[in-house]
Protein backbone atom coordinates (compact mmCIF):
# COMPACT_ATOMS: atom_id res chain seq x y z
CA UNK A 1 0.00 0.00 0.00
CA UNK A 2 2.85 2.38 0.81
CA UNK A 3 4.31 1.82 -2.67
CA UNK A 4 0.94 2.62 -4.20
CA UNK A 5 0.99 5.92 -2.28
CA UNK A 6 4.46 6.70 -3.65
CA UNK A 7 3.38 5.88 -7.20
CA UNK A 8 0.26 8.04 -6.88
CA UNK A 9 2.29 10.94 -5.43
CA UNK A 10 4.81 10.60 -8.27
CA UNK A 11 2.10 10.77 -10.92
CA UNK A 12 0.37 13.72 -9.21
CA UNK A 13 3.46 15.91 -8.97
CA UNK A 14 4.92 15.03 -12.38
CA UNK A 15 1.58 15.54 -14.14
CA UNK A 16 1.13 18.90 -12.38
CA UNK A 17 4.63 20.04 -13.39
CA UNK A 18 4.09 18.93 -16.99
CA UNK A 19 0.77 20.76 -17.17
CA UNK A 20 2.43 23.91 -15.81
CA UNK A 21 5.36 23.47 -18.23
CA UNK A 22 7.91 23.41 -15.41
CA UNK A 23 10.99 21.51 -16.62
CA UNK A 24 12.27 18.85 -14.22
CA UNK A 25 13.92 15.45 -14.14
CA UNK A 26 13.45 12.58 -11.75
CA UNK A 27 16.64 11.74 -9.87
CA UNK A 28 17.47 9.44 -6.97
CA UNK A 29 15.96 6.03 -6.41
CA UNK A 30 12.94 6.62 -8.66
CA UNK A 31 15.25 7.49 -11.56
CA UNK A 32 17.33 4.37 -10.88
CA UNK A 33 14.17 2.23 -10.77
CA UNK A 34 12.90 3.61 -14.08
CA UNK A 35 16.26 3.20 -15.82
CA UNK A 36 16.70 -0.35 -14.47
CA UNK A 37 13.12 -1.22 -15.50
CA UNK A 38 13.97 -0.09 -19.03
CA UNK A 39 16.45 -2.99 -19.19
CA UNK A 40 15.11 -5.60 -16.75
CA UNK A 41 11.88 -4.97 -14.83
CA UNK A 42 12.60 -7.94 -12.55
CA UNK A 43 15.76 -6.21 -11.28
CA UNK A 44 13.95 -3.11 -9.94
CA UNK A 45 14.18 -2.30 -6.24
CA UNK A 46 11.42 -0.37 -4.56
CA UNK A 47 12.06 3.08 -3.20
CA UNK A 48 9.85 5.13 -0.94
CA UNK A 49 10.85 8.67 -1.79
CA UNK A 50 10.72 10.96 -4.78
CA UNK A 51 13.53 13.31 -5.76
CA UNK A 52 13.16 15.94 -8.47
CA UNK A 53 15.82 18.04 -10.15
CA UNK A 54 14.59 21.49 -11.12
CA UNK A 55 15.84 25.00 -11.64
CA UNK A 56 15.63 27.25 -8.62
CA UNK A 57 14.21 29.96 -10.90
CA UNK A 58 11.20 27.74 -11.60
CA UNK A 59 10.28 27.30 -7.93
CA UNK A 60 7.39 29.81 -7.93
CA UNK A 61 5.70 28.07 -10.87
CA UNK A 62 6.42 24.66 -9.36
CA UNK A 63 4.91 25.72 -6.03
CA UNK A 64 1.76 26.85 -7.80
CA UNK A 65 1.55 23.55 -9.69
CA UNK A 66 2.09 21.57 -6.47
CA UNK A 67 -0.63 23.51 -4.64
CA UNK A 68 -3.02 22.46 -7.38
CA UNK A 69 -2.45 18.80 -6.42
CA UNK A 70 -2.60 19.43 -2.66
CA UNK A 71 1.12 19.68 -2.00
CA UNK A 72 2.76 22.57 -0.20
CA UNK A 73 6.35 23.76 -0.32
CA UNK A 74 8.49 23.63 2.81
CA UNK A 75 12.15 24.07 3.40
CA UNK A 76 13.87 22.32 6.27
CA UNK A 77 17.60 22.63 6.94
CA UNK A 78 18.12 24.00 3.44
CA UNK A 79 16.24 21.14 1.75
CA UNK A 80 13.24 22.11 -0.35
CA UNK A 81 10.31 19.72 -0.54
CA UNK A 82 6.67 19.39 -1.45
CA UNK A 83 4.62 17.88 1.36
CA UNK A 84 1.37 16.13 0.63
CA UNK A 85 -1.43 17.72 2.64
CA UNK A 86 -2.91 14.26 3.26
CA UNK A 87 0.40 12.91 4.57
CA UNK A 88 2.66 15.81 5.62
CA UNK A 89 5.55 13.59 6.70
CA UNK A 90 8.93 14.80 5.36
CA UNK A 91 9.91 11.15 4.82
CA UNK A 92 7.11 10.96 2.26
CA UNK A 93 7.83 14.32 0.64
CA UNK A 94 8.89 15.11 -2.89
CA UNK A 95 12.45 16.34 -2.32
CA UNK A 96 13.99 18.97 -4.59
CA UNK A 97 17.54 19.16 -5.88
CA UNK A 98 18.60 22.36 -7.62
CA UNK A 99 19.79 21.90 -11.18
CA UNK A 100 23.27 23.11 -12.03
CA UNK A 101 24.14 23.81 -8.38
CA UNK A 102 26.42 22.04 -5.92
CA UNK A 103 24.11 20.01 -3.72
CA UNK A 104 26.57 20.23 -0.82
CA UNK A 105 29.69 22.30 -0.26
CA UNK A 106 32.87 20.58 -1.33
CA UNK A 107 31.36 18.33 -4.00
CA UNK A 108 33.52 18.18 -7.13
CA UNK A 109 30.69 18.78 -9.61
CA UNK A 110 27.35 20.59 -9.68
CA UNK A 111 24.16 18.63 -10.22
CA UNK A 112 23.08 18.11 -13.84
CA UNK A 113 20.86 20.62 -15.60
CA UNK A 114 17.22 19.82 -16.30
CA UNK A 115 18.12 19.67 -19.98
CA UNK A 116 20.26 16.59 -19.21
CA UNK A 117 17.24 14.29 -19.22
CA UNK A 118 15.51 11.56 -21.19
CA UNK A 119 11.84 10.68 -21.40
CA UNK A 120 11.43 6.99 -20.60
CA UNK A 121 8.41 4.78 -21.32
CA UNK A 122 5.45 5.94 -19.31
CA UNK A 123 6.34 9.56 -20.07
CA UNK A 124 8.71 10.02 -17.12
CA UNK A 125 11.41 12.68 -17.51
CA UNK A 126 14.49 11.14 -15.92
CA UNK A 127 18.00 12.52 -15.60
CA UNK A 128 20.43 10.96 -18.07
CA UNK A 129 22.47 7.93 -17.09
CA UNK A 130 25.63 10.06 -16.98
CA UNK A 131 23.99 12.66 -14.75
CA UNK A 132 22.53 10.02 -12.46
CA UNK A 133 25.87 8.21 -12.16
CA UNK A 134 27.63 11.47 -11.23
CA UNK A 135 24.99 12.29 -8.60
CA UNK A 136 25.17 8.79 -7.10
CA UNK A 137 28.99 8.83 -7.06
CA UNK A 138 29.04 12.22 -5.31
CA UNK A 139 26.48 11.20 -2.67
CA UNK A 140 28.37 7.91 -2.13
CA UNK A 141 26.06 6.53 0.57
CA UNK A 142 25.45 2.78 0.87
CA UNK A 143 22.14 3.13 -0.99
CA UNK A 144 23.86 5.07 -3.78
CA UNK A 145 26.44 2.33 -4.26
CA UNK A 146 23.62 -0.26 -4.34
CA UNK A 147 21.84 1.83 -6.99
CA UNK A 148 25.04 2.01 -9.05
CA UNK A 149 25.51 -1.77 -8.74
CA UNK A 150 21.94 -2.27 -9.97
CA UNK A 151 22.63 -0.07 -13.01
CA UNK A 152 25.90 -1.90 -13.68
CA UNK A 153 24.16 -5.26 -13.33
CA UNK A 154 21.64 -4.52 -16.11
CA UNK A 155 24.27 -3.04 -18.43
CA UNK A 156 23.43 0.65 -18.07
CA UNK A 157 26.86 1.63 -16.72
CA UNK A 158 30.24 0.56 -18.06
CA UNK A 159 33.77 1.95 -18.37
CA UNK A 160 32.63 4.67 -20.78
CA UNK A 161 31.06 6.47 -17.80
CA UNK A 162 34.58 6.95 -16.35
CA UNK A 163 35.47 9.49 -19.04
CA UNK A 164 35.40 13.07 -17.83
CA UNK A 165 34.87 12.27 -14.16
CA UNK A 166 37.11 13.85 -11.52
CA UNK A 167 39.64 11.33 -10.20
CA UNK A 168 37.84 10.74 -6.90
CA UNK A 169 34.57 9.86 -8.67
CA UNK A 170 36.33 7.87 -11.39
CA UNK A 171 38.07 5.79 -8.73
CA UNK A 172 34.75 5.08 -6.97
CA UNK A 173 33.09 3.93 -10.17
CA UNK A 174 36.13 1.90 -11.26
CA UNK A 175 36.07 0.08 -7.91
CA UNK A 176 32.38 -0.80 -8.33
CA UNK A 177 32.89 -1.94 -11.92
CA UNK A 178 35.88 -4.04 -10.88
CA UNK A 179 33.95 -5.54 -7.95
CA UNK A 180 31.23 -6.62 -10.40
CA UNK A 181 33.64 -8.17 -12.88
CA UNK A 182 34.14 -5.28 -15.31
CA UNK A 183 37.79 -4.30 -14.81
CA UNK A 184 39.09 -1.20 -16.60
Amino acid sequence: MALDDVAARLVRITDALHESEVPFALVGGQAVALWVASRDPSAVRTTKDIDLLMRRDDLARARKAARGVEMDYFETMGIGMFLDRRDPNPRHAVHLDWAGEHLRPGLPLPSPTVDDRTTLPGGYDVVSIGGLVRMKLMANRDQDRVHLRDMIDVGLVRQAELAGLPEELSDRLAALLNEMGYPP
